[in-house]
């Protein structure tokens, strides 16, 4: 495979360039969360594969600003024409405080995407917990993708 698919990577992450097995290599852009950093996110969205989106599971009261970006990004013309495949990584898992993945699909409505692959997984960034099972339904998803338009 000749192309290398580019990766639209939201709020937290731990890439840049990575090789997801021997015959796919990711190119991954860090994109803060934070507010002023948000209108930065709609430049990757053209040339995107995938998407990335790395949630704090153990920070509640931000599930209600991660669930209206995640809105915004989903309304945005160049996502919403596409099926990109959408990972996302329920981070800090290790948190006593973390909600599960289940409750987290619920309080971001993700039951509601219905025109998009997309899978969450729960995470911990730093002993890598969950991040190879996320890359790897990302590559399939991606592989699928590719081979659907050749």
């Amino acid at each position: 495979m000749t192309e290398s698919p580019t990766l639209c990577q939201l709020w937290a992450s731990m890439w840049s360039d990575f090789k997801a097995n021997q015959n796919l290599a990711f190119t991954a852009f860090d994109m803060s969360g934070h507010g002023r950093y948000r209108d930065l996110w709609e430049h990757y969205y053209k040339n995107c594969h995938g998407i990335i989106f790395v949630i704090d599971s153990s920070d509640r009261l931000r599930l209600v600003v991660v669930k209206e970006e995640l809105d915004l990004m989903l309304q945005h013309p160049d996502i919403c024409q596409k099926k990109l495949p959408i990972l996302f990584f329920a981070n800090k898992m290790d948190c006593k405080e973390a909600l599960s993945s289940v409750k987290i699909a619920a309080a971001l409505g993700l039951d509601k995407i219905t025109d998009k692959p997309w899978h969450i997984s729960a995470s911990n960034a730093l002993s890598g917990e969950g991040l190879q099972e996320g890359v790897e339904w990302l590559t399939q998803q991606i592989r699928e993708m590719l081979s659907v338009k050749s």
